[in-house]
């Protein structure tokens, strides 16, 4: 038996209805996925886009219709869009599927309709009660996250050793990586104190406790941030751990954008999505390319524990 994959369908005015249908028949053939969706809105959407519905498109009738706006932020297209995540992170936390795929939500239509959440990553740590951690990447380079929707000028008091050694010790369980390097915070990663230094500090001292607590030296750093994505620093360390946002996904994404997911690590269920946006300027037009949905799919897929 296929394993069934819960997908949420993302903001209905941007392109994750598209790549979900578009991608249907390739997926179909590797897992049984559910989409939630209400038939109303499904039908309206495939309209517009003039694609013929799959027969074998199963939904799972959750929300209300309106009136989709292609490209528009709107209330009621966040308001559906986070009860499509809802149900479907409902329905595989209760292990009806074997994995939860989230294509993506607009976060000002969130704030319109008043979603107390920044995003997926951050209603799903609360939803647990756990710390996720978000990755983005593939297999050629994979970036983590100490401090992902979180303001730049917040992030250097969140540096701290206890909370980012228990970061590193949630990922090193979470993952198995082997040779992880963790990217300074400073220019330079401080240049030994020259340029700031005190976040290095707590990096270095984070990195040394544990390792020392796993009885191995799986973390080195802090590194260099503007060296480390280089061809040859990539070659023995394609494993990254950012202690800012735009530091470790403005080089992912110009180097993989179109094969890059996202992944949600330290949680009890598996949950990956797209490393993009709801790209409102392209929505309806049949421009959207399906890459990272697909390896998404595929990642969760391998792994399902069945």
């Amino acid at each position: 038996m296929k394993p069934k994959i819960a997908i949420s369908v993302g903001d209905i005015n941007g392109v994750g209805i598209e790549i979900a249908l578009k991608s249907h028949d390739e997926i179909s053939k590797i897992c049984n996925p559910l989409y939630f969706i209400n038939s109303n809105l499904l039908n309206r959407a495939a309209k517009l886009l003039n694609i013929d519905i799959p027969k074998d498109f199963n939904i799972y009738e959750c929300g209300v219709d309106f009136e989709i706006k292609p490209g528009k932020v709107s209330k009621k297209s966040g308001k559906f869009s986070f009860i499509s995540f809802e149900n479907a992170l409902n329905f595989t936390a209760k292990g009806d599927a074997d994995a939860l795929v989230t294509l993506p939500i607009n976060k000002e239509s969130w704030k319109r309709a008043k979603i107390p959440y920044k995003g997926h990553t951050d209603a799903l740590g609360k939803y647990f009660n756990r710390d996720a951690i978000m990755m983005l990447g593939c297999d050629e380079l994979y970036v983590a996250l100490f401090s992902d929707h979180v303001p730049l000028k917040a992030v250097s008091k969140k540096i701290k050793f206890k909370a980012l050694k228990r970061f590193l010790l949630d990922f090193y369980a979470s993952t198995k990586f082997e040779k992880v390097g963790v990217l300074g915070f400073n220019p330079h990663a401080s240049d030994n104190g020259t340029i700031g230094g005190k976040e290095e500090i707590e990096i270095k001292m984070a990195i040394e406790a544990t390792n020392a607590s796993l009885k191995k030296e799986i973390f080195t750093g802090p590194l260099v941030p503007d060296a480390a994505f280089t061809p040859n620093a990539l070659k023995s360390t394609n494993r990254l751990i950012a202690l800012y946002h735009d530091v470790g996904l403005a080089p992912l994404k110009a180097l993989y954008f179109d094969r890059s997911i996202n992944v949600s690590l330290n949680l009890p269920i598996i949950r990956t999505s797209v490393d993009h946006g709801t790209a409102f300027d392209i929505a309806y037009q049949l421009k959207a390319d399906t890459q990272s949905y697909i390896q998404s799919i595929k990642f969760a897929l391998n792994s399902v524990k069945i």
